[in-house]
């Protein structure tokens, strides 16, 4: 399966700048094109900033293709916007200015700061009735495009995280590959066994920025222990307690020394001394599988370990977000979407651009059972999506992603207990929550 560039940073979108209030204030069809974006000749003109380079440029542009062939009365433009990680800011800026793409590829963790905008489309209607059923989308899928029990955009690209293992490192260190089913203590203490100091490998990794790529790791732990990123009554985190007993599994991994941390945004180190041999064990998504066969890695996926013995991982889905450009482009924008997130166009988007089936429809159909089945630990990822969660659509996400990542920072880098650091991103994220939206 092609790696999609960038889609090592995708789950860690959240901690990105908010919307500001003079992009919220946009006026709706401010980008509108002469005649609602109806050309001489009667065709319709969408714009798509789609995010993606190299593989998955190649794959999206390839789709757009076939549907511009197969749809007269509508041309879809793949040329404009930036890649995924600037999106963010770019859709920002271009609202503020009132000249927006109909189409952006917006990360789940940024919708809630997006969808701020009136120029922002409901999709309830168009993803609800649509040819596929609603409920058919797996669960993270649907979830991180709801927002207040409305669909605010489209599903685009989904994944899991699980564990790969390096098995040579396991054989040399005369360790069983680990089942599912294991336990974080167990996870520590192979790490530690894991590790070899005269060798210089390490039992795992972990980003130590402090970023969202720091963050996301954590929530699964989180949650296994009962607790949730924002509390029920929405004023206040929800892991005040749970937070410190995940971030001491974070602290035994410290103490031991047997947790690589990566100094750099982008985990690319750390994926690199997984890649050289050097770490037994990586907590990753599919997209990292095509680097792994390439760097001549034997390797065994298996899921997210957890305190309870239950199932538990993380997705962070994606998202098609549509921008009012008058009602032509609108109902265009919308007939391209729902056309994409179909099972014929869906299982070739995931082949090619590293991801995950949307739906169970997609997941059954031949192309993707073969897909499944020629890569070795890619059913693990899928199957994780039938227990996956997502990160809330909120827009003090952000904000809490922050606070939490330093906390993870400074307890990785030993410079503070897991109480103290909680202590203190409770006090930034509970004052976030706070503020009026």
């Amino acid at each position: 399966m092609p790696a999609a560039p960038g889609r090592r940073s995708v789950l860690r979108g959240g901690a990105r700048l908010a919307l500001g209030a003079t992009a919220a204030a946009a006026l709706p069809g401010c980008g509108a094109g002469t005649a609602d974006g109806v050309g001489a000749d009667g065709r319709v003109t969408v714009e798509l900033w789609h995010g993606q380079a190299d593989t998955g440029r190649k794959a999206i542009e390839q789709l757009v293709a076939e549907f511009n062939r197969t749809h007269p009365a509508i041309r879809v433009d793949p040329g404009g916007g930036v890649l995924s990680d600037a999106m963010l800011q770019k859709i920002t800026a271009a609202l503020a200015a009132g000249s927006f793409p109909d189409i952006a590829y917006v990360f789940g963790s940024d919708l809630a700061s997006v969808a701020r905008s009136p120029s922002v489309v409901d999709l309830t209607d168009t993803v609800r009735s649509g040819p596929l059923p609603w409920h058919d989308y797996w669960a993270p899928a649907r979830e991180a495009v709801t927002l207040n029990g409305r669909v605010r955009a489209a599903p685009a690209l989904l994944d899991s995280l699980a564990v790969v293992c390096n098995k040579k490192l396991f054989a040399d260190a005369g360790l069983p590959l680990p089942r599912p089913g294991w336990t974080w203590d167990e996870f520590v203490e192979t790490a530690g066994r894991l590790t070899d100091r005269t060798r210089g490998t390490f039992g795992t990794g972990w980003p130590g920025v402090g970023d969202e790529d720091t963050v996301w790791r954590l929530w699964p732990l989180v949650w296994d222990l009962g607790g949730e990123v924002i509390a029920a009554d929405g004023k206040r985190i929800g892991f005040a307690d749970t937070g410190v007993r995940a971030l001491e599994t974070v602290a035994a991994l410290a103490r031991d020394r047997s947790v690589y941390v990566d100094p750099k945004p982008g985990s690319e180190q750390m994926y690199q001394v997984f890649l050289s041999g050097r770490m037994g064990m990586v907590v990753t998504g599919p997209w990292q599988l095509p680097d792994i066969r390439e760097a001549g890695i034997g390797y065994r996926v298996v899921p997210l370990p957890s305190y309870s013995g239950r199932p538990m991982t993380i997705s962070g889905p994606d998202t098609w977000t549509v921008f009012d450009n008058g009602a032509a482009r609108v109902r265009a924008a919308r007939t391209f979407v729902q056309w994409l997130t179909q099972p014929a166009q869906d299982v070739r988007w995931d082949i090619m651009a590293g991801g995950l089936p949307l739906s169970r429809s997609t997941r059954a159909l031949p192309a993707w059972q073969a897909q499944d089945r020629g890569t070795e630990g890619l059913p693990v990822f899928t199957e994780a999506l039938k227990s996956a969660r997502v990160r809330p659509v909120h827009p003090a996400y952000p904000q809490i992603s922050r606070a939490l990542g330093q906390a993870v920072a400074s307890v990785l880098l030993g410079r503070s207990t897991p109480a103290a650091a909680l202590r203190r991103c409770a006090d930034e994220a509970n004052a976030a929550l706070l503020i009026p939206r």
